[in-house]
């Protein structure tokens, strides 16, 4: 049987969930509560489209203020290893593990096994999804992105693992250069090069800011057209996206700061995940050096309706929660081309932003590029470093590997892989995909190196409990 292939098709702009039932076709049953019936947004307003970023003081744009609470509802962790009626739908997750550094052969997976479901639109569930495809959508009627990215092909390979893959040969060709080395983690952020202050404001969906609470919890709530404050968190879309609704989370967007997680914009991109309420939703981060390609402090988002790889594959735990680091429990990944910590929150996402904030700081400080990976509505974050580009400089990387013009960043080691020529589209395999993921991985030693900082660095950030204020508002 021939593999179904995963794609994203164009929709109507989401105004209300009654538009979207009259055209979707909707997911087998699955473990989610139904959508809530949410008003629909109002069209956001912002008051000087075409001045630039930097121009914002004394201008209107629309604002949605997230719920500024810390504590996690129980039983928010899903991870998609333990969603059966998903999994049955996109494809194996069963299968023999991997061991060691060699891909399990697909060879045995039958073609039942990788069978894909219809083209599916998934139902939101939360007003900031709903707000945010409705002006992505809408910037994309204005012409504003660089190619049309519905139509790349997109399909998961066979496997147990399922990698995704995607042919995006406009990415390619029309993205943005990389304006600044990529050899070192830590730069200062340079005004001359390009950052998000430079990009239009028509750019910018919304400010996404925290909810001001006079006592008890505050409700999400959406402004079509506020002022905008002095330095604002600023969703853009990604004028180069790689999946439907790919946007930037830009933090304090006009403080210029470099690309560097700390605690307080870790939260924030925490906050964020939450408030969208979906798992199909997920944050990236990469530094510099593992092919962040601005310096100007930003994470990326989009949906994708299949489970990554990276969150189907085993880990073994490394601490638990309850000791040194509270709630939050340290495991490390088995059976995964790339090695990798996943941090998971227990009953606070501050504590989860302090840990791996604290991480992310000593690896840039030792020099050690890494990506991140949001997960599970923010509850889970996965930190790897990447030796891909140190490798390539040294020539160490295989040349059917560099001939293929994919560097992996935070997308591809998830599990995402995507790719800019057709033929490679075309022959991909969950062999080949291990194959380009496996030279961006830390070697066993160096792994545990990275492993020591980052888990020291948690628990020092623990017993002090400091929480940066910066973002906070």
């Amino acid at each position: 049987m021939a593999t179904k292939p995963l794609t994203v098709s164009r929709v109507p702009t989401i105004y209300s969930l009654a538009q979207l039932e009259e055209t979707a076709t909707f997911p087998p049953p699955s473990p989610f509560p139904p959508p809530s019936p949410f008003p629909s947004p109002p069209k956001g307003v912002i008051s000087t489209p075409d001045r630039a970023v930097a121009e914002l003081a004394g201008s209107l744009l629309p604002a949605f203020h997230y719920t500024d609470v810390d504590a996690l509802d129980g039983g928010r962790v899903r991870s998609f290893g333990s969603f059966d009626s998903l999994t049955a739908a996109l494809g194996p997750a069963g299968g023999e593990e991997a061991t060691g550094a060699s891909p399990p052969s697909s060879e045995a997976a039958s073609d039942e096994d990788a069978a894909m479901t219809e083209p599916m639109v998934v139902p939101q569930r939360s007003v900031l999804s709903m707000l945010l495809l409705a002006e992505w959508e809408d910037r994309a009627e204005r012409g504003l992105f660089r190619y049309d990215v519905t139509a790349c092909p997109t399909r998961v390979l066979p496997g147990h693992l399922g990698f995704v893959a995607q042919c995006n040969e406009g990415r390619a060709s029309k993205k943005r250069p990389t304006e600044f080395r990529v050899d070192q983690v830590t730069q200062a952020f340079d005004p001359a090069k390009f950052n998000f202050t430079k990009a239009a404001q028509k750019e910018v969906l919304f400010a996404f800011e925290a909810g001001r609470r006079g006592g008890g919890r505050a409700a999400p709530r959406y402004l079509p057209s506020a002022p905008a404050r002095a330095s604002p968190h600023l969703v853009f879309i990604n004028v180069s996206p790689i999946e439907y609704g790919h946007v930037l989370l830009v933090p304090d967007a006009l403080s210029r700061r470099a690309q560097a997680v700390d605690t307080a914009s870790l939260l924030l991109a925490l906050q964020f995940a939450r408030e969208a309420d979906t798992p199909y939703l997920r944050l990236g981060f990469n530094s510099l050096g593992a092919y962040g390609t601005i310096n100007h402090l930003h994470f990326q988002a989009y949906f994708l309706y299949a489970p990554l790889a990276a969150e189907r594959a085993p880990a073994a735990e490394l601490l638990r929660a309850g000791g040194a680091l509270a709630g939050v429990s340290v495991a490390s990944l088995e059976g995964y081309p790339v090695a990798g910590l996943v941090f998971q929150a227990g009953g606070s996402l501050a504590d989860l932003a302090r840990c791996v904030g604290a991480a992310c700081e000593a690896l840039a400080a030792a020099g050690v590029p890494h990506n991140l990976l949001i997960a599970d509505c923010g509850v889970r974050v996965f930190l790897f470093p990447n030796a891909f580009a140190e490798r390539k400089a040294r020539g160490e990387i295989p040349e059917d590997v560099v001939e293929s013009q994919v560097d992996p960043a935070c997308w591809e080691i998830a599990g995402h892989i995507v790719m800019k020529r057709q033929q490679d589209y075309d022959t991909a395999s969950q062999e080949s995909a291990w194959h380009l993921l496996s030279c961006a991985s830390y070697d066993p030693a160096n792994f545990a190196r990275v492993t020591e900082i980052s888990i020291n660095a948690a628990k020092e950030a623990m017993r002090g409990r400091k929480l940066a204020t910066a973002f906070r508002y």
